[in-house]
């Protein structure tokens, strides 16, 4: 069984993340990109046995308009912000995936998370530049993990697009199944949807643990505020002891 169970972020010490969880998405590579050097450190603490996984800068997918912005420390001139988001193919897209890039070489990431804002809806321009955006983008072999927010994002076009650009569907399992088949990354927001100061109930993790087991590669990442805790109790009630689970 090819389970991880990890956190979306250092929801605690970095030792105690490395120690009891086997997985860790980064989402300081959203809002600024970490130094290399610094990610470096993080593979070198986490050992053989943990898996990374890092989300793409917002620049890729998140216009200059948005508040997430505010968390970005790095200066933008009127030319990068225009060009910023939207999953465009344009230079300063294309810096922002290269940074992406470099931090998860430099953790040997499984995979890259590219997490759209609910404005991002399934038009013929947004579809457009989403098929050209990765069908450009260099994979370095890793997993292309798309989460989309809103309803009008189905099933049926996501499978359509998983098969043209390869990417693999990241959902919420409690909220819809994932649309793409094989490798399946779970993010869990808490419950009511993105209700984050939420702690997930023992039935509740009964049922998640029930869907995985005997499944293909499953990736199952918290994001709620007990998420370290839920993260464990997760691992418990799945066998899975420390890193080399």
């Amino acid at each position: 069984m090819d389970v991880r169970v990890g956190t979306c972020g250092f929801a605690e010490a970095q030792d105690r993340i490395f120690r009891d969880l086997d997985i860790l998405e980064v989402q300081k590579t959203f809002y600024q990109p970490p130094r290399v050097a610094t990610a470096r450190r993080w593979r070198e603490r986490a050992g053989a046995g943990f898996a990374f996984a890092v989300k793409a800068w917002q620049l890729v997918t998140h216009h200059a308009g948005s508040p997430t912005y505010r968390r970005l420390s790095e200066p933008l001139d009127a030319e990068r912000r225009a060009e910023a988001g939207g999953l465009r193919w344009n230079p300063t897209t294309r810096m922002a995936w290269e940074r992406t890039q470099g931090i998860a070489d430099a953790l040997a990431a499984e995979a890259i998370v590219v997490q759209t804002p609910a404005s991002f809806r399934p038009s013929a321009e947004n579809l457009d530049n989403l098929r050209t955006f990765f069908a450009r983008a260099d994979r370095r072999g890793r997993y292309l993990v798309f989460e989309p927010r809103g309803p009008a994002w189905t099933d049926g076009l996501l499978a359509e697009l998983a098969d043209e650009t390869g990417l693999v569907h990241g959902v919420d399992p409690f909220l819809r199944p994932p649309a793409t088949a094989g490798y399946r990354y779970f993010r869990l927001h808490g419950r009511p949807a993105y209700h984050y100061r939420y702690r997930y109930a023992d039935d509740e993790l009964e049922e998640l643990a029930a869907r995985v087991e005997g499944a293909a590669p499953v990736r199952i990442l918290f994001n709620n505020d007990a998420m370290a805790g839920d993260a464990r109790r997760l691992r418990r009630r799945l066998n899975l002891t420390g890193t080399a689970g």
